[in-house]
């Protein structure tokens, strides 16, 4: 139990959710708007601003800074490891939405020929770059609330 309490008096993890939450509620706040209809979905949806991906690494790399300083080994990796899902999040993942929006038009042009209805594939799954900057604001600031309070 002892072992459990720690983990959740964690300032670099506590940092990383509160900044996941932060950006997952914002994007869920604005879908609802703009949708006119909530969903607990939208909790884990992927894409879409800001971002829950440069949130949390950010909030994790700001808070491992402030702890163990800038000059760790552990902040090294967090900044390595931090870059590489933003890259992907902003490179990889909109490659693969532009794929599916080829993919689309097939299943599309063969609906048309058979009349069958097929699942599309989800088109949004990366971040742009404004979506990346807001989300590393929110990380942060999540990090600095955590780890200075």
């Amino acid at each position: 139990m002892e072992e459990f309490n720690q983990f959740l008096m964690n300032k670099a993890i506590l940092s990383s959710i509160l900044a996941w939450f932060i950006a997952q509620t914002t994007k869920a706040i604005f879908l609802t708007i703009k949708n006119r209809k909530f969903r607990f979905n939208l909790y884990s949806l992927p894409g879409g601003f800001p971002s829950s991906h440069s949130a949390t690494c950010v909030a994790l790399v700001t808070a491992i800074g402030l702890i163990d300083g800038l000059n760790s080994s552990v902040f090294a990796v967090s900044v390595i490891l931090a870059v590489f899902i933003i890259y992907d999040a902003k490179v990889i993942r909109v490659a693969a939405g532009k794929q599916a929006q080829s993919l689309n038009k097939v299943l599309d042009m063969i609906e048309e020929d058979t009349g069958e209805r097929i699942e599309k594939l989800k088109e949004i799954l990366g971040h742009s770059l404004l979506e990346i900057l807001c989300g590393g604001l929110i990380g942060v600031l999540a990090a600095l609330i955590i780890c200075l309070w």
